[in-house]
């Protein structure tokens, strides 16, 4: 998967930009900082040891043709699988050491881990979630974790790289801030599951659960459902959602409502909004360094003398403050816009306390 890599320049900075992780940089190739991990990395090779792009592509493609020349002989030595013809092709005659099954995604965002039911039409959850192929996630877990992990589709469905590598921002903050669909594993067991995919031509989930069973002897239900029984070793916690049998669930306040007015009431309460647009579990990088926004996204006319309003001033106080100010408001203004789309904000909503800043131009 490929990535552009700008040209280093004598003014570019050896760090991210927050913009282009959170939402899109705009002002692109003027932007003196980084907009992802590899970009960083290869300025800051270049900036430490002088070498060129140039220089940077011949390595590279000597280190790929390597890899690839290893990968041939791997495979030359491989023994052949017989006349059967019954086990796959690339070394998937193993099994992968894991447990494998689907859950219902919208469950398993709230923190609970909810099967399908015997009809395989809802999960088993008091929320009744409909079931679908695009409404659930397959689970696995390694015996050396005992933890369910949850295991992405394959991002590179027709030319997928020789080896999958972990994404760099989870090992250092245990936390992805790409906004796209991030290409590199976030856990061992998914990029052992993508290496698997890959060597045994799979693209599919089902594919692969359906491989596990085959070659782990275990009997699919009698139904056809692609699910496990859970085990009696497994607690499953209570959650919020289990309690939203109407629908009217609130994931933010944890709170439900019996009727439409009842959940208009609701998110049309102070406390609700505020929980829209807190920053509570966000990533550290999202602590602000300056004040809150005030009235006037504008350099205060009396702070160089000294402004005598001091923290209440409306008006920004430097320019470093003045650039976090427009940053916050276009990050708080992704939130409204989200919350609006799930529909956790009435859209004529235009009233939203010490927020009302981000309605202005």
């Amino acid at each position: 998967n490929y990535s552009k890599v700008r040209p280093l320049s004598g003014s570019c900075l050896l760090d991210l930009c927050h913009q282009a992780i959170r939402y899109g940089c705009q002002r692109e190739n003027s932007c003196v900082f980084a907009h992802s991990i590899i970009e960083l990395k290869t300025w800051k090779v270049q900036r430490h040891t002088g070498i060129s792009s140039e220089k940077i592509v011949e390595a590279s493609l000597k280190h790929y043709n390597k890899l690839e020349q290893n990968s041939k002989k791997e495979k030359g030595n491989r023994p052949s699988s017989g006349g059967g013809g019954g086990k796959p092709k690339g070394g998937g005659g193993k099994s992968l050491d894991m447990k494998m099954k689907f859950v219902c995604a919208q469950c398993w965002r709230g923190g609970l881990i909810s099967e399908p039911d015997k009809a395989l039409k809802y999960c088993n959850a008091k929320a009744r979630h409909t079931w679908t192929k695009d409404r659930r996630v397959l689970l696995v877990k390694s015996p050396e974790r005992s933890k369910w992990v949850q295991v992405r589709p394959l991002p590179h469905a027709k030319n997928p790289p020789l080896y999958y590598d972990m994404c760099a921002q989870i090992l250092e903050k245990r936390r992805c801030n790409y906004t796209g669909n991030c290409t590199f594993a976030h856990s061992q067991e998914e990029r052992e599951m993508w290496m698997y995919m890959k060597n045994n031509d799979l693209r599919d989930m089902q594919q692969v659960y359906d491989m596990w069973l085959a070659l782990t002897a275990q009997s699919r239900p009698a139904d056809g459902a692609t699910f496990s029984q859970p085990s009696s070793e497994e607690k499953f916690i209570a959650m919020p959602t289990d309690c939203a049998e109407s629908g009217l669930h609130c994931r933010l306040c944890g709170k439900n409502s019996n009727s439409a007015r009842q959940w208009q009431q609701h998110i049309s309460s102070e406390k609700h909004k505020d929980r829209v647009f807190s920053c509570e579990g966000e990533d550290e990088a999202l602590t602000w360094s300056y004040r809150f926004p005030g009235t006037r996204f504008e350099i205060c006319p009396k702070a160089e003398a000294g402004c005598p309003d001091g923290a209440s001033c409306d008006y920004a106080h430097s320019r470093d403050e003045l650039r976090e100010w427009i940053e916050r408001r276009n990050f708080l203004r992704q939130k409204l816009a989200k919350a609006r789309e799930d529909m956790l904000i009435m859209p004529d909503e235009f009233d939203f306390g010490k927020f009302n800043f981000l309605l202005q131009d």
